[in-house]
């Protein structure tokens, strides 16, 4: 009887990540085929392997291509972010964008773009540094006596408002045009791809994957309850700001790359574990990274050719499409509660 159970499980699992790599399959080809330029499929084909035209070449290797795999990566990196923060604190609320990892790196690139004139990786790198920081002062706050999701969730919206008042006040003071690029920025966007940043985009990803590979089979545990990890032999509280520095990092590079793009972490895990019903940690996690890559994907396809003669940041339909999604999420919640 438990092998049947096991048996069913996993083809569910291995149907929903097909389903997934499929739809996947489908918007990259979406993606690389529409724009400007109407390319046949074949035509992309040829420019993926060099033997295009100079003008297809262009087009696919030096813009569509770029873009499209800085929306994967981004998508990825926000699911797994959201997918080990309500995991590790056992909260639907623990999301980057909810407890203010977001809006510090936001406050830090605002920062650097109004205040220090930079742009490009420089900016990047300051969102990075603006995450960490307000992460390691929710940890600090957050553990002093043990560490509570509850606690935790409400002590980062305390310092996401501080640094949406921070950007606000930045933004009020800056010049008009200065004030504008920080918006588009403030968004979320992966309309503008450099080379530089797609490299660093992608190291940092495929480092922190390693590490919450290994990490992993730690976090089943810790979902059992400390006494229960600390009993199977887990360093319960080293672990725990591993997971937290891994799901930062994360949250970090995703937004670093393409700003703050909003929903994407907090419903990629919600929507994973519906259509995986309730399968181990691991699946899970491969899952929410899919479905946070779909959602940007999909977004960005939507962004730039749902409105004829104007492309849209990918943020604001990640938000549009996001909001109902969520809604829907807590209506069927409290609805199971109910008849429970």
């Amino acid at each position: 009887m438990l092998a049947a159970v096991r048996r069913i499980g996993l083809g569910r699992r291995l149907i929903v990540m097909g389903v997934l790599v499929v739809l996947l399959v489908v918007l990259a080809c979406l993606a690389l085929v529409l724009g400007d330029r109407v390319l046949a499929p074949g035509d992309v084909v040829a420019s993926l392997l060099g033997l295009g035209s100079g003008g297809d070449n262009f087009v696919v290797q030096g813009l569509r291509l770029p873009r499209l795999t800085l929306g994967l990566l981004v998508g990825a990196a926000f699911g797994l972010a959201g997918a080990v923060f309500q995991s590790l604190l056992g909260n639907p609320l623990a999301s980057p964008d909810i407890i203010g990892i977001s809006q510090g790196a936001s406050a830090a690139a605002v920062g650097a773009i109004l205040v220090l004139g930079w742009g490009g990786i420089g900016v990047s790198f300051a969102a990075f540094a603006g995450a960490v920081v307000v992460a390691g002062l929710i940890t600090l706050l957050a553990t002093r006596n043990g560490v509570a999701g509850s606690r935790f969730v409400l002590i980062g919206i305390a310092l996401a408002f501080l640094a949406q008042a921070l950007i606000g006040y930045l933004l009020t003071r800056a010049d008009v045009r200065d004030a504008q690029s920080a918006l588009v920025w403030l968004v979320g966007s992966i309309g503008t791809v450099k080379g530089e940043e797609l490299a660093v985009t992608a190291t940092a990803g495929l480092v922190l994957v390693i590490g919450l590979i290994l990490l992993a089979p730690r976090l089943r545990m810790l979902q059992l309850g400390d006494e229960t990890a600390a009993g199977l032999g887990v360093r319960v509280t080293p672990t725990r700001l591993l997971l937290t520095l891994v799901a930062v990092g994360f949250a970090a590079v995703a937004t670093a790359a393409a700003g703050p793009v909003a929903f994407v972490a907090f419903v990629a895990a919600p929507i994973a574990r519906r259509l995986l019903g309730g399968a181990g940690t691991a699946s899970a996690l491969v899952a929410s990274a899919l479905v946070g890559a779909v959602v940007v994907t999909g977004a960005d396809v939507i962004a730039q050719h749902a409105f004829p003669g104007l492309q849209v940041p990918v943020g604001i339909v990640t938000g549009i499409v996001g909001a109902p999604i969520l809604l829907g999420l807590l209506a069927r919640g409290n609805r199971t509660r109910g008849t429970a």
